[in-house]
């Protein structure tokens, strides 16, 4: 099992947590007609995070992985390495559990820089938008 974070593009989403959580469980159908792992995809606003993101928690696929010779390298980096699942209004992450705090930290402060909402998938649930407010 892994700890589930998600970020979204926050003009996509509902203003209550039952619309929302409606819009969530289309979305993890995964039906989009394009790879999970193109960032193309995504909106600017996503693929900045994106960006910013993998100096922290490198991909463990798709064009962005890290390779077998860099994990060799890097001891740390193999507990930092996650599952980015790309969908064109939200990008959800499974990261090791032993990262969850730190990973929680870093992908929240991200999405508020970057102006996308966060939503605590593994967690509380809580579904935050950049401003701070919460989706109740």
């Amino acid at each position: 099992m892994s700890y589930d974070l998600m970020v979204f593009e926050k003009t996509k989403v509902a203003a209550n947590k039952k619309e929302f959580m409606s819009w969530y469980e289309e979305l993890c159908k995964w039906e989009e007609d394009h790879s999970y792992d193109d960032i193309s995809v995504s909106s600017p606003a996503l693929q900045n995070w994106y960006a910013e993101m993998l100096k922290s928690f490198p991909a463990m696929n798709g064009p962005d992985a890290v390779s077998e010779e860099e994990l060799a390298k890097d001891e740390d980096l193999e507990n930092r390495v996650s599952d980015y699942c790309i969908a064109r209004d939200a990008i959800y992450v499974a990261f090791s559990w032993s990262q969850a705090d730190n990973a929680y930290t870093i992908m929240r402060d991200l999405a508020k820089k970057h102006g996308v909402g966060f939503f605590d998938v593994s967690g509380e649930g809580d579904i935050i938008l950049p401003d701070g407010r919460k989706i109740e």
